[in-house]
């Protein structure tokens, strides 16, 4: 039996590919399109140069992490490894200085790379199918917050311009009142023409029942006297407003669909239990922690891994005499936006949280690195909690005599 190391330059269409025997010389290369037919080559291709009579899994190099090939070489039993693109553009340049780039030639560096430096990366975990479903959902979810958020972000743009009274009577733009009023009266003139009763009618179709006294606030807002826009321009940002509450409305009943099959799917799972007894995790925040983690135990030999991933851990430059602490910046971004927001959130509902955030203040932190060093003590409760199988305890994660911290920057 032959030792063989694989490389995959992946792309959408098509990948490339190149193996390579312990000895660095180049077995074969091939491009396979990117379906069964072009998987079905794949693995005819390492059963013949592995020369085994029984499957043989192989370490494969490719720069991503995710689709169908990815699920499909895991599943048949091969060792992925993820390698970041910024890293192999560095292997380049050990490799030539040319400058010349070519995809059969990555998929050979990727091959080489698992060959002599295989130890320095990490192969993908073995995580269960049921966190691969909390992981998609959740970030799905993440990405439906966010594509919401900057829709509502274009509105409060556009509406500045000519409706600035829509800003001050709804300072939440997503709130399903503001929406509801917005697509009955797009423009100021529109707007300063409702009735009492009719915003009272808007306001109970939202959801929010009868409120004379809100209905009362919103005409006064709307008939005072403010600037306009040319009729015909108005009339065209209304119309442009209308299409942005459209998009908003859907991307609010895309968050509540996802977040409504996100819940079955994390509180199935075995350590949703663990995640949603911290301080700050509810759902939504905990399915986030929970799919970027994963499940894999081997994964994670302490706290300081898991800190180190989530960014909030500093990072040390020493050299000569100089020396300087800085934050992290190369770090799964998912779940460093999940972790501040835990911390965040923890403020009001750990008495122990508040309190270090509280002593991280007086000692000169600003807001965002005490929160950060706040979510670096959370981090380590949470390691805590999942290696010893124990739900979190508001008086034991607290009562441990705090040692001083390096600076995070």
């Amino acid at each position: 039996m032959e030792e063989i190391y694989c490389g995959i330059d992946w792309a959408e269409k098509h990948h490339d590919v190149a193996i390579v025997d312990a000895a660095g010389r180049l077995l074969a290369k091939r491009r396979i399109p990117d379906d069964l037919a072009g998987f079905t080559a794949l693995s005819a291709l390492l059963a013949e140069h592995s020369g085994a009579e029984q499957f043989t899994p192989v370490d494969i190099g490719i720069e991503t992490d995710r689709g169908l090939v990815v699920a499909a070489l895991r599943a048949a039993g091969h060792r992925v490894y993820p390698i970041n693109p910024r890293a192999v553009s560095r292997y380049r340049d050990r490799h030539g200085v040319s400058g010349a780039k070519s995809d059969p030639a990555d998929a050979l560096l990727l091959a080489q790379i698992m060959r002599t430096d295989r130890e320095a990366h990490r192969p993908m975990p073995h995580d269960s199918e049921q966190v691969g479903a909390v992981r998609v959902l959740a970030r799905a979810h993440q990405d439906a917050v966010h594509a919401r958020q900057q829709t509502a972000n274009r509105l409060r743009s556009l509406l500045r311009e000519f409706f600035p009274s829509a800003l001050q009577a709804f300072p939440d733009l997503t709130t399903r009142t503001a929406l509801a009023v917005l697509a009955a009266a797009p423009t100021p003139t529109a707007a300063a023409a409702l009735s009492r009763a009719a915003l009272t009618d808007l306001l109970h179709a939202a959801g929010r029942g009868t409120r004379p006294a809100e209905a009362s606030r919103l005409a006064e807002v709307f008939a005072a006297p403010q600037l306009h826009q040319q009729p015909a321009v108005e009339q065209a940002m209304g119309a442009a407003v209308s299409a942005l509450v459209t998009s908003l409305h859907g991307a609010d009943q895309a968050v509540r669909e996802l977040e409504k099959a996100l819940a079955p799917s994390f509180e199935q799972h075995p350590d949703a239990e663990i995640l949603d007894s911290l301080p700050g995790l509810g759902l939504v925040l905990g399915a986030r922690v929970l799919g970027e983690f994963g499940d894999d135990r081997s994964r994670w030999p302490d706290a300081a891994s898991r800190r180190c991933y989530a960014g909030s851990a500093p990072i040390t430059r020493a050299s000569g005499k100089g020396r300087v602490v800085l934050s992290r910046h190369v770090r799964n971004r998912r779940l460093a936006d999940a972790c501040y927001l835990w911390a965040f959130s923890a403020l009001t509902k750990s008495p122990g949280a508040r309190a270090y955030y509280d002593r991280r203040r007086k000692a000169g932190d600003t807001h965002s690195k005490a929160l950060r060093r706040l979510s670096n003590k959370l981090l380590g409760q949470l390691h805590h909690c999942l290696a010893t199988g124990q739900t979190y305890d508001e008086n034991a994660a607290w009562t441990v005599v705090e040692q001083p911290d390096r600076a995070a920057a």
